[in-house]
């Protein structure tokens, strides 16, 4: 059997192990379309890519009831392509690219969820804002002029490391801060999602706190590039 038709297998024994509030995002990034609609037709509705143009071509093709989420570095030009439809923008790590994701949502007369993108990891690689960077956005005039978007939640992405000590401190940290904010309330900001962890590590995510988990490999295997 190949693993192509185990997508449903695989998707079901995932969901039967997570706890009931943990929101299941099926990274479906380079996967063709027929890969995602086995996922649906087993009941998965919240899908996750890091390409624009990928996920505004899936859309287009796939049911409506679908919930994208933008889960890879978003270059401010390309917002503008998703801004129609995505369920969620994962990683915001500047006020720029907050500003232009109002912007865009503002044309389409719609309010788009964010995640902050707090950095936890070590390595220079990985994309993200400090603490004191996200107090000093939500504490500013300019944030406050924002009508269409709303930060909804912090996600972060751990050092890849077997160093699992390392990895759970990222994650305690990452949900520390997440409790720290989550005192503050405001119009388009109100913290619900700690989006942490990936096929790897999303059990430990979800010990430290996590309640979205990014999971792609255990569901649809080993990633298909075709660049």
């Amino acid at each position: 059997m190949s693993f192509k038709m185990s997508i449903t297998k695989q998707l079901l024994n995932i969901k039967s192990q997570l706890p009931e509030h943990i929101i299941l995002v099926a990274v479906s990034k380079t996967k063709p379309i027929e890969d995602i609609l086995e996922a649906y037709n087993a009941g998965q509705r919240v899908f996750g890519e890091n390409k624009i143009q990928e996920m505004v071509e899936k859309h287009e093709q796939l049911p409506k009831d679908i919930q994208w989420h933008m889960i890879g570095h978003v270059q401010r030009n390309k917002v503008k392509y998703m801004a129609g439809f995505v369920s969620l923008i994962h990683g915001v790590d500047n006020f720029k690219l907050l500003k232009e994701i109002n912007k865009q949502a503002e044309k389409h007369n719609r309010i788009i969820d964010c995640l902050f993108q707090l950095k936890i990891a070590e390595e220079d690689s990985k994309f993200g804002m400090t603490h004191e960077d996200i107090v000093a956005i939500i504490n500013s005039e300019a944030f406050s002029q924002l009508k269409h978007i709303k930060v909804v939640g912090l996600m972060g992405m751990a050092t890849f490391t077997d160093d699992e000590a390392q990895i759970k401190k990222e994650f305690e940290y990452l949900k520390s801060i997440f409790d720290i904010l989550n005192s503050k309330e405001l119009f388009n900001f109100k913290l619900d999602i700690v989006s942490m962890g990936m096929s790897g590590d999303y059990e430990l995510a979800i010990e430290c706190g996590s309640n979205m988990v990014r999971i792609g490999r255990n569901i649809f295997g080993a990633r298909h590039y075709t660049n």
